[in-house]
């Protein structure tokens, strides 16, 4: 050790104090090495959360291991540099005979695409790799790519496929923010769709024996599904980028990442496949999986495919310190990955106003989903119609497998979630309730118990407080307001552009009507959906309560439309599961949480009766002593609940 540190130091710069220098060199390198730990602390409440809140995530992860729905989970979320909470619950392997530990390794999937986007930048920041330049000038293979229309035949309704040329070429932004044209095979139903499933792209070309330049070199064969630059679709982007790093940098993607990113960080369970000392700690895959854009995910064999777009495994403790890196503006412990500029272009939107969007993950990133992309993630844009709770300018992102993460640079907060679940199961849910319970374990500024006493109110006063409220998201932090608005009550996406049905909102006019989940919507009002945006489908739809608009729908299975004419009314979307239920139990109120999220202090099952401050503001006598205080319209009648009136106050909308 001692001579390798010495080597190439000239003799005279040694004296007697030579030995205590290299001493204390080593010691410093390995402080250095260690300054972020990654091991939680023993008071989460001086980084300003709630140990038994914080409890709630591993009962509410147990709950989900017990019913079946994945056989563990590792969670770990840090604040301002130091791990509040890591923990992991359940098993490592499908027979639930191993518990699993935290240091697990998980296939992260698509996490996989922010990992590429940083080497990328990486190499734009040192002049290798120019953002503005078409593809074709590191791939030659891209430079005559043509981009498939699909046409009918008015006589015969006959579909056919016609290419045309690019407007302008792919350039190595749009691999940055999905608006290249190239998309996954099972995101549409498109002739360029079906082109990659009977392609044998995905069993020949994603081999684990193949290579990243064999894939690249049969994807361009394939027409683009869209001009480049006007519709955001999720595919293979990151793919086609980690190759275009291995030209730029001229070593293998797993090399660059390994020599440039992941020593450097610390990360060293991160990888495109697990050695054998390693095989212990790795997660099985899910029950019923199958094929998942990689056909062999046997993670345990070497490979020589390293996708760019979904190939890498890693723990929570590696991936939590490549977030942290990014919310410290590029740097962690003294190694500097990027500059701060750079974070920042790549956690803004870089999607131009009028872009569209298209293909299964259209309702997660757009307008539905409140959120845009900036440059490898998605960004938190929009309170008003996001999913989750989160300051904006959030970014996140997921893995086929269930794997999630996002980064808070307003709360200095970074979260990591890991399971493994079949993608029929990653509609969201499980991320939704991470974040919802993350976020209701912030802790609330204590205001202590009231001086005065228990103000007596009559019963007919609280008589007009008892029902149900409903959160928008169970967050002190979030601003969000419920969602209400005059509408159907009809989630939908853009896809292939065609208006399609997501779901019907239950109880809503869509529903009543008979609108059904996979309908094509294909006129508003005589109007055809076709080129519309989903803005535009959306403003079609909304309207003053009491009106009507008709909707011309194609369903699979009937050969002729369907035409319903549909009454707008106030539509109360059905959030997050955060549900207050206010009660009269011996003259006094009681509140308890009613949906799937606990809210505060309140839990299911544990009614809490509250104190009276005055006619309509009461106080919980113990825990944070959340208060709470029933806002009425100008009728008088009770329409809100707000927790704790102030800068930390969670509001409710009355929903019965």
């Amino acid at each position: 050790m001692l001579s390798l540190i010495s080597r190439n130091i000239p003799k005279s710069f040694w004296g007697h104090a030579a030995p205590m220098f290299i001493v204390l060199a080593v010691v410093f390198a390995m402080l250095r090495a260690f300054a972020y730990d990654t091991a939680p602390v023993s008071d989460p409440e001086a980084l300003g959360f709630s140990s038994s809140r914080l409890a709630r995530i591993a009962a509410w992860q147990q709950a989900q291991v017990d019913a079946g729905a994945f056989s563990g989970a590792v969670a770990a979320i840090a604040r301002n540099g130091k791990v509040a909470y890591l923990r992991a619950v359940g098993f490592r392997d499908r027979a639930r005979t191993v518990p699993l530990q935290g240091d697990a390794i998980f296939w992260i999937a698509s996490m996989t695409k922010p990992v590429t986007s940083v080497a990328a930048m990486m190499l734009v920041e040192e002049g290798k790799i120019d953002l503005a330049l078409p593809v074709h000038q590191y791939l030659p293979e891209f430079k005559d790519m043509m981009v498939g229309v699909e046409t009918t035949d008015p006589a015969s309704g006959e579909t056919r496929l016609a290419l045309e040329p690019q407007k302008r070429p792919m350039i190595v932004e749009d691999l940055l923010r999905h608006t290249s044209g190239l998309v996954y095979g099972e995101g549409g139903n498109t002739a360029v769709h079906k082109l990659y499933r009977e392609s044998g792209l995905y069993v020949r070309g994603l081999a684990r024996d193949g290579t990243l330049k064999d894939f690249v070199s049969r994807l361009a064969r394939i027409p683009l599904a869209h001009q480049p630059g006007e519709i955001w679709e999720y595919g293979f982007s990151d793919d086609v980028l980690g190759r275009v790093i291995e030209v730029a940098s001229g070593q293998p993607l797993d090399q660059f990442l390994y020599n440039r990113l992941f020593k450097p960080l610390g990360m060293v369970d991160t990888a495109f496949w697990v050695p054998p000392e390693k095989l212990p700690r790795l997660i099985d895959p899910p029950v019923g999986a199958g094929p998942i854009l990689l056909p062999d995910r046997d993670v345990s064999k070497p490979t020589r495919l390293f996708s760019g777009g979904g190939g890498l495994v890693s723990t929570a403790s590696d991936y939590l310190r490549f977030c942290q890196m990014l919310l410290n503006g590029g740097e962690l412990d003294g190694v500097r990955i990027l500059s701060p500029a750079t974070v920042r272009r790549m956690t803004t939107s870089s999607l131009p106003r009028d872009i569209r969007f298209a293909g299964v993950n259209s309702g997660f990133v757009g307008p539905q989903g409140g959120s845009t992309w900036g440059l490898g993630f998605a960004i938190r844009s929009d309170a008003t119609w996001s999913l989750v709770p989160g300051s904006a300018g959030s970014y996140t992102w997921s893995g086929a497998w269930g794997t999630y993460f996002w980064v808070d640079p307003a709360e200095q907060l970074v979260a990591v979630q890991l399971i493994q679940v079949t993608p029929e199961r990653t509609d969201g849910r499980f991320s939704r309730t991470f974040r919802n319970l993350t976020y209701g374990a912030f802790l609330v500024p204590d205001q202590g118990v009231p001086a005065s006493a228990a103000v007596p109110v009559d019963a007919a006063t609280l008589a007009a407080y008892a029902g149900t409220y409903r959160f928008a998201s169970s967050s002190s932090r979030d601003k969000q307001v419920p969602r209400e608005f005059a509408g159907l009550g009809i989630e939908i996406a853009m896809q292939d552009g065609l208006l399609k049905v997501v779901s019907p909102i239950r109880d809503a006019p869509a529903a009543r009507a008979g609108v059904m989940a996979n309908d094509i919507i294909t006129h508003l009002d005589d109007e055809a959906t076709q080129g519309m945006t989903l803005n535009q489908a959306l403003d079609k739809m909304r309207g003053p309560v009491n009106t009507k608009i008709r909707l011309r729908i194609m369903r699979k299975g009937q050969d002729a439309p369907i035409e319903l004419t549909i009454v707008r009314a106030v539509i109360r979307p059905q959030g997050a599961g955060a549900d207050l239920q206010v009660a009269i139990k011996d003259g006094k109120l009681q509140i308890e949480a009613s949906g799937a999220l606990p809210v505060l202090d309140f839990e299911k099952g544990a009614p809490i009766t509250v104190v009276p401050m005055s006619s309509n503001e009461f106080f919980v006598d113990g825990g944070d002593h959340t208060r709470l205080a029933f806002l009425r319209d100008g009728a008088g009648t009770t329409m809100r609940l707000v927790l704790n009136p102030g800068p930390w106050q969670i509001t409710s909308q009355r929903i019965n």
